[in-house]
């Protein structure tokens, strides 16, 4: 017994990407997400708590307790995407990555897509 063809999809063109944006507060997060789905630039956002990061800044190696936000929307929002957290982020230099989403459920996928507008 197999699964249907239908239940699963490639992406098309790879039109999907998660983002993974980290903060350093909850209220920021909150802050971020509530913006990005507000105005349809993601369809959902997960704040991971109990993020550890250690990384290089100024020269040295730096640790520090973080949440994730994990953002799903359209790859063709990510300049939107950047400029939005670039905006309301507290760092200086505020990470956000764009993974291509590949496959997936194509139930999940249309629904991203009926949920996060078309890009400018």
């Amino acid at each position: 017994m197999g699964c249907a063809a239908s239940s699963y999809s490639t992406s098309d063109q790879n039109d999907h990407a998660v983002y993974y944006v980290t903060v350093n507060s909850k209220t920021l997060g909150v802050k971020i997400a509530e913006s990005l789905l507000t105005d349809k630039l993601a369809a959902c956002v997960n704040i991971i708590p109990g993020v550890e990061s250690m990384y290089w800044w100024e020269g040295k190696v730096e640790t520090d307790q973080e949440l994730l936000l994990m953002i799903k929307s359209s790859r063709a929002l990510l300049n939107q995407i950047t400029k939005r957290v670039k905006e309301q982020h507290e760092y200086d230099t505020p990470e956000v990555i764009a993974v291509p989403i590949v496959g997936g459920s194509t139930q999940y996928l249309n629904w991203i897509k009926e949920n996060t507008r078309r890009p400018r």
